[in-house]
């Protein structure tokens, strides 16, 4: 498409070492011009994020949402996923009045763009929703039957062991440790009362917690000094030091 007008552009990348590097910026940069594609168009700000994707509080994005609707013109973005896939965060997103545009999908414009968006992203968080389940029945089910969970992998061709690759391990450690940064970003408010209350160790807090009714991280027993020295870890990852 050819376009034409005033436009705000955000970039974001996930680390200080890629903002630095440039590494990532070049390849958004030219998705936007590519996606501009030579019209009279003008980008009169470009504001570049150096955060984590899962969260919400993006300072640049603010300023280059609120340049966009100062300049009454569209925010451009490289990639969807450049922004979030959460639903709740982008419904806050479009109900900011601003016309979000995204160089990877150019068919999505105006109000009808952000209506599809918001169902695709729905569609995404449902599926992903629902492997989650069936896995947990799944595993269920499996231990119901005696089924003995974990342990060494078994090929049921031969019965041979299959050993999981450093990659493969290295993969779920990190989907792990994404679940315990979004579960401790979800804990931040309730952890800040109980600490305005006065709490002031881990043991404390684990009170707090308890007397809250708040499920642990397995969601089984009670909590511990160790849980809540592991979530406040996790929650520097999410929110900065707390």
């Amino acid at each position: 498409m050819v376009s034409s007008g005033k436009f705000i552009a955000y970039y974001r990348v996930s680390t200080e070492r890629q903002g630095r590097s440039g590494l990532g910026l070049d390849a958004q940069r030219s998705a936007v011009a590519t996606y501009l594609n030579g019209g009279d168009w003008q980008i009169v700000s470009a504001f570049t994020e150096v955060e984590s994707g899962r969260r919400a509080d993006r300072p640049a994005l603010e300023k280059a949402l609120a340049a966009a609707r100062l300049h009454r013109c569209p925010l451009v973005v490289s990639k969807v996923d450049r922004l979030t896939r959460s639903v709740a965060f982008l419904s806050r997103l479009l109900e900011a009045n601003v016309d979000v545009r995204f160089a990877d999908l150019p068919q999505i414009e105006g109000a009808t763009g952000r209506f599809l968006l918001q169902q695709m992203v729905a569609v995404a968080e449902l599926e992903a929703g629902m492997i989650s389940a069936r896995t947990r029945a799944a595993l269920a089910s499996a231990k119901a039957r005696g089924k003995t969970l974990g342990g060494p992998r078994v090929r049921k061709s031969d019965g041979l062991p299959v050993t999981i690759g450093k990659a493969a391990q290295k993969r779920g450690a990190a989907a792990n440790r994404m679940r315990a940064v979004d579960r401790a970003a979800d804990l931040a408010p309730t952890i800040a009362e109980i600490r305005d209350r006065g709490a002031v160790t881990l043991q404390a807090v684990a009170n707090g917690l308890n007397a809250a009714g708040i499920p642990t991280p397995r969601g089984q027993g009670r909590w511990s000094p160790v849980q809540v020295k592991r979530t406040l870890e996790a929650l520097k990852e999410a929110l900065g030091p707390v």
